[in-house]
């Protein structure tokens, strides 16, 4: 009986170690086919702005749109913010159909405001509190920016900072479709 009850707990000892081998081995490394990819259309968010207005995905619908992930926690986010600002501007000035927004990544309301007022933004500031967007989007480094076509499907993902001449190259490219 004695050693049978052995066997019995390496058995099980093994069962659990090859399961959570799995789950954390899944979980890491696992499958990203459902990530957004260029081409596909980004997923749909409802977030609260720095407005206290739910923004949708659909709102923005027809136009082109830059979607940048960023934190005021992260120096190539707050290098490149002035010069998103400044193409928001110009394209606005255009009179472009064209929005950027500016998708925080769980920073409090104090520190969103603090930031948006310090870089005179006007376009929109929205706030991932639980990172549910981040994730469904596969943000793993900040800043990460999407560029989708008015069609509504993504014409470029990029992860890291942009100078304001990569901004302003993607964004022209945007508006030709």
């Amino acid at each position: 009986m004695k050693k049978n009850r052995r066997l019995v707990q390496i058995i099980v000892l093994f069962a659990v170690v090859l399961l959570g081998g799995y789950t954390i081995g899944n979980a890491v490394f696992g499958s990203k086919d459902d990530l957004p990819k260029i081409g596909e259309r980004p997923p749909d968010f409802a977030l609260l702005g720095t407005d206290n207005k739910t923004h949708r995905l659909a709102d923005y619908e027809g136009k082109a749109l830059v979607i940048n992930f960023w934190g005021s926690f992260c120096p190539p986010c707050v290098i490149e913010t002035p010069e998103f600002q400044r193409q928001y501007e110009k394209w606005q000035a255009q009179g472009k159909p064209f929005e950027i927004i500016g998708i925080n990544l769980s920073e409090d309301q104090l520190t969103v405001n603090n930031f948006v007022e310090k870089f005179g933004l006007t376009y929109d500031i929205l706030r991932d509190q639980r990172n549910k967007i981040e994730r469904l989007y596969g943000v793993r480094s900040y800043p990460t920016t999407f560029f989708v076509k008015p069609d509504g499907s993504i014409m470029d993902i990029y992860v890291g900072g942009l100078t304001e001449e990569e901004i302003d190259r993607r964004i022209e490219k945007l508006l030709q479709f």
